[in-house]
Formats: structure tokens, C-alpha cells, sequence
């Protein structure tokens, strides 16, 4: 992976996230019968037309471009629910709303590939991006503030935002090592020093027999 040859550096990129994504579960409703599919990752189906169903993500976009199926997209994703994080993010400073891990990701791979399937998909992309936008100013701020001793803040990043601010805070802490580090040394010297000496009166001879 791209992050194996600088370990500081993002670990993965944005198409290796999006590959980890597609892992995720989501809702089809099929549209025709398809025998069971017995795959290395599950066995998934029988598909029945208009019984919902979940399959990961991978598989879903591959049977709504054979067009054998429609993509729900998860109850996160509505207007109402993204309105109501947007909301919550901008409140507060100092915590995140719980999204799913992947939920950028998400997003993208549903708005490329099942957007016809989504209830006002301009409007839940434009919310999706104002959130983004108000989760990163607010890990800007918390970076800026970054302290080994006083900085707190609820944490619920997504892969995506972890992946960003990955580089700079192992920096920071890497930073925070080597200032930090004399000063141990000296406190080390100083305890040392502080212990009783033994007078050393060389190698004691033997005694006589």
C-alpha cells in the first residue's frame, strides 16, 4: 500500500478506501430471479423480485449496471437525517456525529453509480459536502490545539478524515517525542545523582588461609 514506503504519509489513498468500502452492506430490491451466488467472501440470494435483500456494496453496483436491480440507499442518506448532523456538527466544537465509518465513500460509490436511486440526490450530495466541510474545519481547529496534556475531543472520524489528518498528528507526536526527550534524560541524571555513592576501594584481595 502507498503508505508501507512512508510510514507518515496517508496510509491508504482515496481508491483504496473506496475498495474497503465496498465491503459495506447495503439494501437491493431485485428485479428479477437470480439462483444463489456462492462466492469466496459468502453465499448470497436466492434474489426474488421485490424482496429486499443485502449484499456488499460490490455487488449491488455490479447488478444495478446489469440493470437487475435497484440500490436503497441507507436511512443515513436521507435529506431529513443528513440535515439534522449538519445541525448537530456545526453546535458543536468539540464532537463529531456518528456516521459510518465509510460514509464518504459510500456516498460516492452510490452517487456514481445508483444516483437515479436516490430521493433528492443534488440535495443529499450538496448536505454530505457541508458536512465534510464542517467536520474538517473542526479537526483544523483541534489540531491547532494539539497538546500532550490538554486537548480532548469525541471522536468519531470517518476513514476518510483519519486518513488525512494521519500524517500530521504522527509528526506532531513524533515532535512532541524528541523535545520531550532531554528532558527525561536530565530528570534520569538527576535521580541518578541524587542516589548515595558507593566509594569504590578497588578489587578486595583474597583472604589468607
Amino acid at each position: 500500500m502507498s503508505g508501507q514506503s512512508d510510514p507518515r504519509g496517508s496510509a491508504f489513498s482515496a481508491a483504496e478506501l473506496e475498495f474497503l468500502a465496498e465491503d459495506e452492506m447495503i439494501e437491493i430490491v431485485p428485479n428479477l430471479r437470480i439462483k444463489p451466488l456462492s462466492l469466496i467472501c459468502g453465499d448470497f440470494g436466492p434474489f426474488q423480485p421485490q424482496i429486499p435483500t443485502q449484499v456488499p456494496i460490490w455487488l449491488a453496483v455490479a447488478l444495478k449496471k446489469r440493470g437487475k436491480c435497484t440500490i436503497r440507499p441507507p436511512d443515513w442518506m436521507s435529506v431529513e437525517k443528513l440535515t439534522q448532523v449538519l445541525e448537530a456538527e456545526r453546535d458543536s466544537a468539540s464532537s463529531f456525529e456518528a456516521l459510518p465509518f465509510h460514509y464518504v465513500e459510500i456516498s460516492r460509490l452510490l452517487f456514481d453509480h445508483a444516483r437515479d436511486d436516490i430521493p433528492e440526490v443534488y440535495m443529499v450530495r450538496s448536505l454530505i459536502e457541508d458536512i465534510k466541510d464542517v467536520r474538517f474545519h473542526k479537526i483544523g481547529t483541534g489540531l491547532e490545539k494539539l497538546s500532550s496534556r490538554t486537548y480532548a475531543m469525541k471522536l468519531n472520524l470517518s476513514a476518510m478524515e483519519v486518513n488525512v489528518i494521519r500524517p500530521f498528528v504522527t509528526g506532531s507526536l513524533e515532535t512532541f517525542y524528541e523535545l520531550t526527550t532531554p528532558e527525561i534524560i536530565q530528570e534520569s541524571q538527576r535521580e541518578e545523582y541524587r542516589r548515595p555513592q558507593t566509594a569504590d576501594r578497588g578489587p578486595r584481595r583474597e583472604l589468607r588461609r
